[in-house]
């Protein structure tokens, strides 16, 4: 497990962290828009990667994105990044100075 795949914040201190309130974390994991660890106990148990989607998630509504808006954005966020990679490298670079196969036209 990746370090920042850890959760180590309880609700608490993660909600002080990110600015937000206990009951708001509470309402984005109902709504499907996080999941953090839990604890045998069933404590919630924050990550840091749970943050940074936390923090992303208040950049959306700061932009006047609804919930329902804000998880398709971050869905769509997740097959980006997850198609980035496992498709080819190379096709994340930017094309040649003339285009996509690197010709000019009327050359």
């Amino acid at each position: 497990m990746a370090e920042d795949d850890r959760g180590v914040y309880g609700i608490s201190v993660a909600a002080e962290l990110v600015g937000m309130g206990v009951q708001t974390l509470r309402l984005y994991e109902a709504r499907g828009l996080l999941e953090p660890a839990r604890t045998a106990g069933g404590t919630r148990r924050y990550s840091e990667r749970d943050l940074e989607r936390l923090r992303r998630i208040g950049d959306l509504l700061d932009e006047g994105l609804n919930l329902a808006g804000i998880a398709m954005v971050l869905d769509l966020e997740s097959e980006n990044a997850r198609l980035r990679t496992e498709g080819d490298p190379s096709a994340s670079e930017p094309p040649g100075p003339g285009g996509e196969d690197g010709h000019r036209g009327g050359d």
